[in-house]
């Protein structure tokens, strides 16, 4: 998956305010002489010594989404345990639990984070489409994503989707508004499309962009269960083909 975000603005903000209350109460402030250059040295290296700890937190909780991520992606999370999280993000059960109540909170901050990868522009497949190369280029570039795992994965969106009940409203959730961003950024370019006069009128840009990405699903699943490229490849000929029917000049 691409780079995982870093903290917003008001997350930076939010924990220098608790930083700086914290240092308040433990050395109130001295208004002048000795003990005021003294006071500012050591709020100096409690600063630091805080600012570091802050690091080392959001350092560690990053790598066990990156981890769970990976571990999602290859073998579904019903698959996965808590143990193998921590196991493989060498972390320990404290840690695990304290950034992630349950493995359904944990699961929700993987979502989140392929969320704003693709928000972001920085995930591995490219979304932002703004021409028929770019179109192009999202299929393939999910192609080549699935033959770097030498066809063993399949979309890790579609891998947690498999997996979704009636019982998993807040992951369903997750990944409905992950698949509504990534159809919003075809609607919009078939829409330019047509806007342009370069789709005929039958084309339906809602419809067309729900065709791309159910049949990337759908390759991309038949691909890993064949452990073949061929099967995905030749739907991502195929799909191009069909949308480039529709063109005004077809």
């Amino acid at each position: 998956m691409g780079a995982v975000p870093a903290a917003n603005s008001k997350e930076v903000d939010s924990a220098a305010g608790d930083r700086k209350q914290v240092q308040d109460e433990l050395l109130p402030r001295p208004r002048s002489g000795r003990w005021k250059h003294l006071w500012c040295t050591c709020e100096s290296k409690l600063e630091e010594s805080m600012k570091a700890r802050f690091l080392r937190g959001a350092e560690t909780r990053l790598r066990i989404i990156r981890t769970a991520a990976d571990l999602f992606h290859k073998q579904g999370a019903r698959a996965t345990s808590p143990d193998e999280i921590i196991e493989a993000s060498r972390t320990g059960k404290g840690q695990l639990y304290h950034y992630f109540r349950s493995k359904e909170g944990l699961i929700h901050e993987v979502l989140q984070t392929y969320l704003d990868e693709i928000r972001m522009a920085s995930a591995r497949v490219h979304y932002e489409i703004n021409s028929w190369k770019d179109l192009e280029k999202w299929f393939i570039t999910q192609v080549e994503l699935q033959k770097s795992y030498e066809m063993t994965r399949g979309c890790p969106f579609g891998t947690l989707g498999n997996e979704v009940t009636a019982n998993d409203e807040l992951v369903r959730q997750d990944l409905n508004l992950i698949f509504e961003v990534v159809k919003n950024k075809l609607v919009a370019f078939f829409v330019r499309e047509k806007a342009r006069g370069n789709l005929g009128k039958p084309a339906d840009p809602e419809r067309m962009a729900d065709f791309c990405i159910a049949s990337m699903q759908g390759a991309m699943l038949m691909g890993k269960i064949k452990r073949s490229s061929q099967t995905v490849e030749t739907t991502v000929q195929e799909a191009l083909a069909h949308l480039k029917s529709y063109s005004a000049k077809a």
